[in-house]
């Protein structure tokens, strides 16, 4: 309760206050479950990387577009601090949010365009079918989920999904439970998600890391994205894994081997963005 009182009392002053607040310089916007909160953390340590005021993601290129970009200004630090880390540091700062959702909302990447021209798109991508099963414990644990069994909640997927999209390109100020919380193989088609962004804010303006390579080389990672955003390097972050939940289950094997063949064409498209074949083909 003290908890919402603070973040509305928060809020209120944000919306008096939004004229003189900075918008992001870049996003994290997914995928789901492929470590975008372990990368938003470590971020966060930099000096001149700002988090929102309240919360990691603040969503509003998805759910809340309805409330105006006054409202999403809000979220963000005043432009007093941002210019006081650019005269302490000598370089400018950038703000920015984690909201993974905006990689495979239809609607997001039209949006993002719009309201912040320039802003850069920061994408990890993991083992679609462990982040199929990731994301079906995470929704279970969540409650959005009620289907213990993975291999059931894959055979509902489609049924579950069939119009979400066109029901949200149809009413943009609706949401979606199942394109939000069900959607465990769909999200895992990265290169579509990717092409679909890529003529809404060029290539140049988009980093995509495979997630396997960032827990297994965060400093790599770490340095490559402050390359991507022009940020030097201050400070020696700590990196750690966030938001595991535990499985209620192992898959099958069968199941398993099954998915990664449904992926196989579309992990082979990820050459092209990553540079070299993800790591769970190597």
């Amino acid at each position: 309760m003290l908890k919402r009182s603070v973040h509305a009392v928060s809020r209120t002053a944000g919306r008096l206050t939004a004229g003189g607040r900075v918008l992001p310089s870049f996003l994290i916007v997914g995928a789901q479950r492929s470590g975008t909160t372990s990368l938003y953390r470590a971020l966060s340590q930099h000096p001149l990387i700002l988090k929102p005021v309240l919360h990691k993601g603040v969503h509003y290129f998805d759910v809340a577009y309805d409330r105006g970009l006054s409202w999403y200004r809000a979220h963000f630090p005043l432009r007093t601090r941002a210019a006081r880390l650019a005269r302490r540091y000598g370089c400018r700062p950038q703000a920015f949010e984690s909201s993974p959702y905006y990689l495979f909302h239809p609607l997001a990447g039209p949006r993002i365009a719009w309201d912040l021209p320039g802003v850069k798109l920061i994408v990890l991508v993991r083992d679609p079918v462990e982040r199929a099963l990731s994301a079906h414990a995470h929704e279970l644990a969540r409650g959005f989920e009620t289907e213990r069994s993975f291999a059931r909640a894959v055979e509902l997927e489609e049924e579950r999904l069939t119009g979400t999209v066109d029901d949200l390109c149809a009413a943009p100020h609706s949401t979606s439970h199942a394109h939000r919380h069900h959607a465990y193989l769909a999200r895992g088609h990265y290169a579509e998600q990717l092409t679909r962004l890529e003529p809404l804010v060029g290539r140049d303006r988009m980093l995509v890391l495979d997630s396997g390579r960032f827990f297994g080389e965060p400093e790599i990672v770490y340095d490559r994205v402050l390359e991507f955003l022009g940020l030097p390097h201050i400070g020696d972050p700590v990196f750690e894994q966030h938001n595991a939940q535990p499985r209620p289950a192992p898959m099958p094997r069968s199941l398993r081997r099954e998915l990664a063949e449904r992926f196989q064409e579309s992990d082979a498209l990820l050459v092209r963005w990553l540079g070299t074949e993800p790591s769970w083909r190597r």
